[in-house]
C-alpha cells in the first residue's frame, strides 16, 4: 500500500475517563457460580435472622434462657442487631477474610451493649467452620482466634444468669472452647477431604493424559511401520517396472511379441502398485484429517496470491520473476511455494516495520529463490534451529539444492535457495530450448 492509498486518519475527540469510583461496578461482575454461592449464603443469613425472630416471638423477655432481667432493647432494635450480626455470613465463601474482619467488630459491639442475639452465635460458628475448611492451616487458626475472641471475652466477663439453667463462668468458657475446637477440626477435616479429592482428580487426569500419549505413540509407531511397508512395496514394484521397461525397449526391434508381453506385465504391476498405495494410504489417513489437506497442493500459481495475502497482513512485499519457469515437477513447484511461504511468515513474525522482496530466477542451469527483507531478523535462540528452517533445507536437499539464510550486509535478513535445473523434472528438450 502506498502513502496515497493509505486511509486518511479520522480526528477523534478525547473522552474524559470515568472517575475511580464509577469504575467499581465493572470490577464487581460475578460469574454464575459466584452469584449462586452468594445467593445460598444470603439465604443462610436470612435463616439466622428468621430464627432470631421466632425466638423473640416465643420468649421476648428471655425467661427460658434464664436471664435475670428483660433485654434493654425493644424487638425492632434486636432484629436490627440480628441482621447486622448475620450480614457477614453472606460473604463467608466468596471473601472469607472480609467476613471475619466484618464480623469481629459487630459481634464485639453486640456483646458490649449486651444485645442478646442468636444470629451472633450462628455467625461465629459458621465463619469458624468456613475459614477452617477453606484457608491454609495458619490462616484458619488466626481467623478462628479473631472470630471466637469476642465470644470468649463475653463469656468470661458477663454476669451469670439466675434460674434453673444457671451455669458457672468456667463451664461457659469450657463449652465455648469445645465448640470452637469442634468447628475448627470439622472444617480442617473437610479441607483435607477436598485436598485429597483434588489430588485424586489430578492423578486421574495425568493418568488419562499418559494413557492417551501412549496410545498416540503406539499409533505413530504403527504408522511408521506401515510407511516402511509402503516404501518396500512401491520400491519393489517400481524397480520391476523399470527392469521390464528396459528389457522391452531392447527387444522391441527384434521380438515385438516379447516386448508386448513385458509391457503387459508392466501394466499389471502398475495397477497392483496403485492398489497397494490406495489401501495403505487409507490406513494412514485419519478421520480427523482436515479437508484442506485433501485439496490440491499449491504451486507457482499460488505464490502471487500468497504475496497479496502477506501485503494485506501489513507487510509491503514485491514479487519479481526472472526467466520463463516452463514445466516443472509438481514437487518442485510445491517446494518453491513452501520456501516463500516460510520465509514470508518469518518476516511477518520477526522483521518488525520492514519491507520484503521475493525474487524467482529461472535460468538455464539454476533455479534461484530469494526472499529478503529490511527488518531486524529473528532473535538468536542459543544456537537452536527452527523447524521451518530445517524443513526448507530438507526440501532443497531432496532436489540437490542448497539453502543459505542469515543477515544481509546492509541490514535485514535473506533466505537464498538454489537448485540445479537438471534435477527439477523438466523435459531435457524444453530445458535446451531455454
Amino acid at each position: 500500500m502506498t502513502r496515497s492509498d493509505a486511509p486518511t486518519p479520522v480526528a477523534t475527540v478525547d473522552q474524559p475517563r470515568p472517575t475511580r469510583w464509577l469504575r467499581w461496578p465493572g470490577r464487581l461482575r460475578l460469574s454464575a457460580r459466584q452469584r449462586q454461592v452468594l445467593s445460598q449464603d444470603a439465604l443462610l443469613a436470612l435463616a439466622a435472622v428468621a430464627m432470631e425472630a421466632v425466638i423473640l416471638l416465643v420468649d421476648p423477655a428471655g425467661v427460658l434462657a434464664g436471664y435475670p432481667e428483660p433485654p434493654p432493647f425493644g424487638v425492632g432494635t434486636t432484629v436490627a442487631w440480628s441482621i447486622a450480626c448475620a450480614a457477614p455470613i453472606v460473604l463467608r465463601r466468596l471473601l472469607p477474610w472480609s467476613s471475619v474482619v466484618l464480623a469481629s467488630p459487630i459481634v464485639s459491639a453486640a456483646a458490649l451493649f449486651q444485645v442478646r442475639v442468636v444470629s451472633a452465635a450462628m455467625t461465629v460458628i459458621t465463619l469458624s467452620y468456613t475459614t477452617a475448611s477453606r484457608l491454609p492451616l495458619w490462616q484458619a487458626a488466626l481467623a478462628g482466634i479473631v472470630v471466637w475472641a469476642p465470644s470468649l471475652v463475653v463469656a468470661a466477663t458477663a454476669p451469670v444468669p439466675s434460674g434453673p439453667v444457671a451455669v458457672s463462668t468456667g463451664y461457659v468458657l469450657v463449652t465455648q472452647l469445645l465448640v470452637a475446637l469442634v468447628c475448627f477440626f470439622v472444617g480442617r477435616t473437610v479441607h483435607a477431604r477436598r485436598a485429597s479429592v483434588r489430588a485424586l482428580e489430578e492423578r486421574a487426569r495425568v493418568a488419562e493424559e499418559n494413557q492417551r500419549a501412549l496410545a498416540d505413540q503406539a499409533v505413530a509407531d504403527e504408522r511408521r511401520r506401515i510407511a516402511r511397508e509402503l516404501h518396500d512395496v512401491v520400491a519393489h514394484h517400481v524397480s520391476v517396472m523399470g527392469v521390464l521397461a528396459t528389457g522391452a525397449r531392447r527387444v522391441l526391434p527384434r521380438d515385438p511379441s516379447a516386448a508386448d508381453g513385458a509391457l503387459g506385465t508392466i501394466e499389471e504391476t502398475s495397477r497392483t502398485t496403485l492398489r497397494e498405495l490406495r489401501r495403505l494410504l487409507d490406513v494412514l489417513r485419519t478421520d480427523a484429517e482436515p479437508a484442506a489437506d485433501l485439496a490440491p497442493q499449491p504451486g507457482l500459481a499460488g505464490i502471487e496470491a500468497l504475496v497479496e495475502q502477506v501485503r494485506e497482513a501489513g507487510l509491503p512485499v514485491t514479487l519479481r520473476v526472472e526467466g520463463n519457469p516452463g514445466p516443472l515437477d509438481p514437487g518442485v513447484a510445491l517446494t518453491i511455494y513452501r520456501i516463500v511461504q516460510e520465509a514470508l511468515t518469518n518476516t511477518l513474525k520477526h522483521a518488525g516495520n520492514a519491507t520484503a522482496q521475493v525474487r524467482l530466477s529461472f535460468g538455464t542451469h539454476w533455479l534461484i529463490v530469494e526472499v529478503s527483507d529490511t527488518g531486524r531478523g529473528p532473535a538468536p535462540e542459543n544456537g537452536r534451529v527452527g523447524h521451518g528452517l530445517v524443513g526448507m533445507r530438507e526440501r532443497m536437499a531432496l532436489y540437490g539444492g542448497t539453502l543459505r539464510t542469515g543477515p544481509r550486509p546492509g541490514g535485514g535478513y535473506r533466505v537464498y535457495a538454489k537448485m540445479p535445473m537438471e534435477q527439477l523434472g523438466a523435459p531435457a528438450s524444453e530445458r535446451n530450448e531455454r
